[in-house]
């Protein structure tokens, strides 16, 4: 998957100009930035959410990725009315689609997956932030698309529910092309095959900084080996932008 020559401005501001990102099939790209990068406007322009006044995004192939993107936000976004199964159902019930017994029984095994299986029927305000998010985790899934687009999913949970989420995410999004905006080097660490630090105005993207061999999660020496170097980056980031907004 790869994004070529974007541009795209936000209230008078230019976020991007000839900007080029390039995603590995079937692995994890972490995205780090100081706020206020776009790190957010580059995930809805590669998900079709924001129109660029220039460039494409596509697969290897020049192919548009319409219809093969799954996007799991920050919030939850469940529905409050709904359960944790029939909010796994929207997507499908959303596009007109028939309800299948299949249907039902898929968003069951995913529930299951994440750890859910008994809470099926316990719409949100029963479930715990942590809960939420792994139903959340599992409608994403339910989309079944080879492309997923994660904006800070795991940033507002206790730092044990993190960690656990995080490794079953690395668990059942493999295999697929994953882009995870984060804020987290040590989440970036944990999951990225690749990482990649967006910064300046227009922002640009730095070397991928790439992981070890081994699918993640990473093992523990290797990422405290390499937090360092990549919080030395950031620091040179977030100069960048401060600089970028006194020009």
């Amino acid at each position: 998957m790869c994004v070529r020559g974007a541009h795209l401005a936000f209230d008078g501001v230019q976020l991007f100009d000839r900007l080029d990102l390039d995603l590995r099939g079937g692995e994890i790209t972490c995205l780090l930035g100081p706020s206020g990068v776009g790190k957010t406007s580059l995930l809805r322009l590669i998900a079709g959410l924001a129109e660029a006044a220039g460039g494409r995004v596509g697969d290897d192939q020049g192919q548009p990725l319409q219809g093969r993107i799954a996007y799991m936000a920050q919030q939850d976004l469940l529905l409050p009315w709904l359960s944790a199964r029939a909010n796994l159902l929207l997507g499908p019930r959303l596009r007109g689609e028939t309800v299948s017994g299949a249907m039902r029984a898929r968003a069951d095994d995913l529930l299951q997956r994440v750890g859910l299986a008994e809470a099926a029927d316990a719409r949100p305000g029963a479930l715990s932030g942590g809960m939420r998010q792994r139903v959340a985790l599992a409608r994403t899934l339910m989309e079944d698309r080879p492309v997923v687009l994660m904006d800070e999913p795991f940033a507002g949970l206790d730092a044990i529910t993190r960690y656990e989420l995080q490794a079953l995410a690395a668990d059942l999004l493999s295999g697929r092309t994953v882009l995870l905006v984060t804020h987290d080097p040590l989440e970036a660490l944990r999951l990225g095959h690749s990482i990649r630090v967006l910064a300046g105005r227009p922002a640009r993207l730095d070397d991928s900084v790439a992981a070890p061999p081994g699918a993640p999660p990473r093992p523990a020496d290797q990422v405290a080996d390499r937090q360092g170097a990549l919080l030395d980056r950031l620091a040179a980031a977030k100069r960048a932008q401060r600089e970028a907004g006194d020009a």
